[in-house]
């Protein structure tokens, strides 16, 4: 891979699951391929003239191959995965930032969907929609037991077909329906305020297409209100990852021109990398650059990355860069620990495979696969202490993740971490009810923000009183 990104189609970064992927159309060389394994071979087509013809009930010809596809992908490691027509659909979703629906962010209280925020000019902010409404039906299913992602797929759907929600106001104490037509709605991926006077708060949900843009135009629009910034925090927090170029450029927005960002490190000579905080590393198919007009002194000025366990891949590649050039403090909890590459190559126009072909590097070397980015300061997530930190996985957790042949598996932790879980589901099983939901990121309830500020300000900061942080896993070799 040239350092200004010759390769055929897009670089991202665990775009909806938190993966760093390569889009490649062409084909590799297979000279260094061993020879294939007849028998083996032989066996799969044997078993699958046994299922065709013996099978209790005629079966499709195409999904056998494409489940055997996908089982064979799925046993190398939790992250690489066959994309059939529908899967290759909301992966491209995922990273271009676009879909199909009413065009709200949400998320769950009370077993219903909480509307956060609707997006700005989307059918449902056209309709009055309001943060902090809840929605209790949608068509004629009702939310209460439905997943969020089960809730997102029902609102989902094709252009310009209508939607039936039924929305519960806590401030007017009532409910009424809402009929929407679903259009394309473009994600916001970028928020940011001044929080105040001197000091401004800047989240990234997701490094998708438009993120740099709109990442540029959100600090303009910040430094217009506030031409003296003291302090700036930069919120990753439950940031699954998203598009390499989008992660390399906001790093460069605070780095020193041309100082490394990420480095990648695998068996195939595309996945033998360096990317430097320089436009040539970050602009695909040429363009301006967004960042061209952004002031001098963001260069400078103090910052805290907030970072917690669903900060993925490319929101760990900035924070990692920013830590190992001491341009940031890190505040928060260890990060999942995705630090491995993949290759997204085009099957058919429908169709597509991801695979692992290498680990990603920070700046000073280290790879942070299975372990993440340890915070400078790690906090809790409210004053009381965590509330949903023993639940969350980690990359280390999943089964079939990367590692190597010297990794020791924590029994310790893992055993603290089970018992964590079952006092705090014992906790509420009593109480027979949920857990509170923490407070929206960038609110004046946000307790993390709130230490980060005071960091800022060099007051007092309250520090975790539980957080353990998780071993390094040995050093593993390519």
């Amino acid at each position: 891979m040239s350092a200004k990104l010759k390769v055929a189609g897009w670089l991202a970064l665990g775009a909806v699951a938190g993966a760093l992927t390569t889009m490649q159309l062409q084909a590799n060389a297979r000279s260094s391929l061993s020879p294939l394994p007849l028998e083996e071979l032989q066996q799969l087509a044997a078993v699958f003239g046994m299922v065709k013809s013996d099978y209790v009930e005629p079966v499709d010809e195409k999904k056998l191959i494409n489940d055997a596809i996908a089982g064979m992908v799925s046993g190398l490691d939790p992250h690489s995965q066959f994309f059939d027509k529908k899967n290759f659909k909301e992966f491209r979703e995922g990273t271009t930032g676009k879909f199909v629906g009413v065009g709200i962010e949400i998320g769950m209280e009370d077993g219903l969907v909480k509307i956060v925020s609707p997006i700005e000019g989307s059918p449902a902010f056209r309709a009055g929609l309001k943060s902090g409404d809840l929605i209790s039906k949608i068509d004629d299913t009702l939310v209460r037991g439905l997943g969020l992602d089960q809730a997102v797929k029902r609102m989902r759907g094709e252009l310009n077909t209508k939607v039936q929600l039924t929305i519960y106001r806590k401030s007017e104490n009532r409910s009424f329906p809402v009929t929407i037509v679903r259009e394309e709605i473009r994600a916001q991926s970028v928020r940011g305020k001044v929080v105040e006077p001197g000091y401004a708060w800047l989240r990234v949900s997701q490094f998708q297409d438009r993120t740099v843009e709109d990442f540029a135009k959100k600090l303009e629009e910040i430094y217009k209100q506030e031409p003296n910034l003291k302090g700036l925090v930069l919120d990753l927090r439950n940031d699954p990852g998203g598009l390499l170029e989008a992660s390399v450029a906001i790093s460069s927005a605070f780095l020193s021109r041309d100082v490394e960002v990420v480095s990648t490190n695998g068996q195939i000579a595309d996945s033998k990398a360096s990317f430097k905080a320089s436009p040539d590393y970050y602009l695909r198919r040429g363009g301006n650059d967004p960042l061209k007009k952004l002031p001098a002194a963001l260069k400078k000025v103090p910052m805290i990355v907030l970072v917690n366990e669903g900060s993925a891949s490319a929101s760990e590649i900035v924070a990692g860069a920013l830590q190992d050039h001491k341009r940031a403090l890190i505040m928060g909890a260890q990060t999942f620990g995705k630090g491995s590459v993949q290759t997204v190559r085009q099957l058919s126009p429908d169709t597509a495979l991801k695979i692992t072909t290498a680990r990603y590097y920070t700046p000073s070397g280290r790879s942070i696969q299975a372990t993440g980015i340890v915070p400078d300061i790690q906090l809790d997530e409210t004053a009381e202490g965590n509330v949903f930190a023993a639940l969350r996985t980690r990359e280390a957790d999943l089964e079939k993740h990367l590692g190597g042949k010297d990794e020791v598996k924590d029994e310790a932790r893992e055993k603290a971490r089970e018992e964590a879980r079952q006092k705090l589901e014992a906790e509420y099983a009593k109480k027979n009810e949920p857990p509170k939901p923490l407070p929206e990121f960038g609110s004046a309830e946000d307790f993390q923000l709130i230490q980060a500020l005071n960091q800022l300000k060099g007051q007092p900061v309250l520090v975790s009183k539980t957080a353990v942080e998780r071993k390094a896993e040995a050093k593993t070799g390519e």
